[in-house]
């Protein structure tokens, strides 16, 4: 029987209005003082003040760090590391989306660390390098639901001086608590829902998709993807419908949890674009999502046939994959990377990329270098 390791997420307090329970989540994890970390376009609306506010009112002097890029890169990491621990800070509330979650995990981590954060890259046992009493408590308030960064143990931090994003690992960067409140998503512009909920499902179908065994991962990211395909359409159409944004907020931790077991090369692509494009994450991958399913089909197409007979559709390869391009046109997902304003100027220097991502090495068929530029090349002429 073969041998494998897994692992499940933290203590979720999820519904709506449970935002209320921040001020006992920061007391339960010991933080008196905490940091809020989120990115500059959040910071002033009011679900953010509002949350400050909440904490402020409970007796707690909140620090607040806006200073995070849609993509994270370490500028960000440092600047917030050096208001930490100038603010006598003893944890992090990681508020927002995956930059502000990543963002505020990697700088509660790096608080006590001595060596340089690239060191800590998830390649083999480099987390072991950590001191962990420098790692300090994090409590992580999702306002999207597409990352499923708040039941992670890592932070994606884009290294600017070569334009990569590189993934930062140690177990103890999983948030002791999570307040998981659909309230928070209902002010997201539409692109944002829609991205992000197509981050959400391209995390699930890779987890799916992804070799190895690890079938409650499989059973996890099925029900994933049921929740994204009937309920993002919902919530584009109607944004204050809780119930959908609850559904789509589970599905989002669901995508996170599912994907200990592995992504592919959706993300292995998507990461060079949006490092050199500065493109959304989930988006990228909504464009990538029916080419790369397409490349990796023999691989698959039993696996996919089984999940379309799941979601009610005909048990085919072809059901599946027309069910994911007509989700993509009713929610205006660009068709082709050209829709997107992606060119084929860097298309050498993506392959390369994509085949050293970490992510290469869950996708089902081996991502060479060829087979990255062909998916590539489809999704950028609409290729199927």
């Amino acid at each position: 029987m073969t041998k494998a390791n897994w692992n499940y997420p933290t203590a979720i307090k999820f519904g709506p209005g449970r935002i209320a329970e921040l001020p006992e989540a920061l007391r339960s994890a010991g933080i008196t003082r905490p940091l809020l970390v989120t990115d500059a376009g959040l910071v002033n609306l009011p679900v953010t003040q509002n949350t400050i506010a909440l904490l402020k009112d409970a007796g707690f002097e909140v620090g607040v760090f806006a200073e995070v890029k849609p993509n994270p890169v370490a500028a960000n990491v440092e600047a917030g590391i050096r208001q930490l621990r100038d603010g006598g800070h003893d944890g992090v509330i990681a508020f927002g989306g995956g930059s502000g979650l990543d963002a505020g995990k990697v700088i509660a981590f790096m608080a006590g660390q001595t060596r340089p954060m690239w060191d800590f890259e998830d390649v083999g046992d480099w987390w072991t390098r950590a001191d962990p009493a420098g790692i300090l408590p994090i409590i992580a308030v999702p306002t999207t639901a597409g990352t499923g960064s708040e039941v992670g143990r890592a932070g994606v931090i884009t290294d600017e001086t070569t334009h990569t994003k590189k993934v930062i690992f140690h177990p103890l960067m999983m948030p002791k608590i999570v307040i998981a409140d659909p309230e928070l998503t209902v002010g997201m512009p539409a692109f944002i829902t829609v991205g992000t909920g197509m981050d959400a499902l391209a995390h699930c179908l890779e987890a799916y998709c992804a070799p190895g065994y690890h079938p409650m991962a499989d059973g996890i990211a099925v029900e994933g993807i049921r929740l994204v395909m009937e309920n993002l359409p919902k919530v584009v159409a109607n944004p204050r419908d809780i119930e959908a944004r609850g559904h789509m907020m589970s599905a989002a931790a669901m995508g996170a949890t599912a994907f200990q077991k592995g992504l592919g090369a959706i993300h292995a692509l998507s990461h060079p674009v949006g490092a050199l494009y500065d493109t959304h994450h989930g988006m990228t991958n909504a464009v990538f999502m029916p080419y790369v399913l397409a490349v990796n089909r023999p691989a698959i197409e039993t696996r996919i046939a089984r999940l379309s007979a799941y979601l009610g559709l005909a048990p085919t390869f072809e059901a599946f994959q027309h069910a994911i391009i007509g989700l993509r046109m009713r929610l205006d997902v660009p068709h082709t990377l050209a829709d997107f304003k992606v060119d084929s100027a860097q298309r050498e220097l993506i392959g390369d990329m994509a085949i050293v991502d970490p992510t290469a090495g869950g996708n089902p068929v081996e991502l060479t270098k060829d087979r990255a530029l062909e998916m590539f090349d489809r999704a950028m002429e609409g290729r199927l």
